[in-house]
């Protein structure tokens, strides 16, 4: 069936139309997408920036014997209830660590209660006109300032919003990770090399390989209930306890290495290999000394990866119990821990309207730190990447 030249060239147009048109909406998606990107990032930092300063008030103490007995310092009796009820506290131990400090004077910055930073935050508060009032004859005579918030960083958790902190949480993480890298990486890079260079092709390898690609994609929070039922119930592993969340993650993360060194082993050419065994070397020699070698940095961003995407969970956590308050700094696997996407949602049910900000500060050094482990599993692709 023959066609003119105009019918030919009409089609050409059509066909040229609907490619323009795909063109425009892929770059209307990409563009969409990058919006919420950004209207994201926008509000965490408008929300999360308040976190990192915190209010302070210069008050004169009285260190007398009153201090050492009632836990109160005497101070001016307008300016004490601006001052967080958390530094009366500290005040017994301070007199006992420098007991020279008894029937001094001193000038001394101190933490100012939420209220008070919340108001000079320009946030909702309870403060009434003269505290109000109060408050900015002080930052007048600069005895009340804005700070950069030292507590968000060495403090662990309070229930007084002013002197919570993540510090217990980022130590929690770092070794809630360190047991679940422990476990994940040999596991899994073993197990893919066996899949990979040693196993057989038969029905047993590919029911093993779908159940891993299966347990890849099913919802985190079925892997917390599996370690709730194996590691707590079964084995008695302690409940909140690093170790048991780094078990519960390590299970979540195996899938991820898996496939990753999987397919890291599949990029190393088959001549390599040949090549090896050309020269009179044993499978395992052409493993241990060709390919795992070439394979290793793919199998290093994969982990990476995986590691990311584990250390941003909650839910699988929340059912081990790594939702605890934990006010001091533990350094302990087994001792009760908390992490810091648990911490995070801690926080946000918190009613005060200053975890609002806190919870918005914790999202931001979370999302600092991902980002930072995805930019380094891509620098390290990028600088040990192989071409064939």
């Amino acid at each position: 069936m023959s066609h003119s030249f105009d019918d030919i060239s009409a089609q050409l147009k059509g066909r040229h139309r609907k490619s323009a048109r795909l063109k425009w909406i892929s770059m209307g998606s990409l563009g969409l997408a990058g919006l919420f990107l950004l209207l994201f990032f926008a509000d965490m930092l408008n929300r999360g920036l308040p976190a990192f300063q915190q209010a302070y008030v210069q008050v004169e103490l009285n260190y007398n014997e009153d201090a050492q007995r009632m836990g109160r310092a005497a101070m001016d009796p307008e300016i004490a209830p601006l001052v967080s009820r958390s530094f009366e506290r500290l005040i017994p131990g301070m007199i006992r660590d420098n007991p020279d400090l008894l029937g001094t004077t001193e000038q001394r910055w101190v933490l100012a209660n939420s209220e008070v930073d919340q108001y000079l935050k320009g946030h909702r508060n309870s403060l009434n006109e003269a505290e109000q009032a109060a408050i900015e004859a002080l930052v007048d005579s600069g005895q009340v300032a804005l700070k950069f918030n030292t507590t968000f960083f060495t403090n662990g958790d309070s229930k007084m919003a002013e002197r919570a902190g993540i510090l217990s949480a980022v130590v929690g993480t770092v070794l809630t990770m360190l047991v679940t890298l422990a476990i994940a990486f040999p596991i899994g890079v073993m197990t893919a090399l066996y899949l990979e260079e040693f196993a057989p092709d038969n029905r047993l390898t590919q029911l093993i390989e779908i159940n891993i690609n299966n347990l890849a994609a099913i919802p985190s929070i079925l892997f917390g209930l599996l370690g709730l039922a194996i590691f707590i119930n079964f084995f008695g592993v302690p409940r909140s306890s690093p170790l048991v969340g780094g078990m519960t993650l390590a299970l979540m993360t195996l899938p991820v290495i898996i496939i990753a060194t999987r397919t890291a082993l599949r990029s190393v050419p088959d001549s390599i290999r040949h090549a090896a065994f050309g020269v009179g070397c044993s499978r395992w020699q052409v493993v241990r000394d060709h390919v795992l070698p070439l394979a290793m940095p793919g199998i290093m961003t994969g982990s990476i990866i995986g590691l990311a995407q584990a250390m941003g969970e909650t839910a699988p956590l929340i059912i081990v119990g790594m939702v605890a308050f934990i006010p001091d700094v533990g350094v302990s696997f087994t001792n009760a821990a908390t992490v810091m996407p648990a911490q995070i949602f801690t926080w946000a049910g918190e009613p005060e309207q200053a975890f609002v900000e806190k919870t918005a500060g914790g999202i931001l050094v979370l999302l600092s730190i991902l980002i930072f482990l995805n930019a380094t599993a891509v620098i390290l692709r990028k600088k040990f990447e192989r071409r064939w």
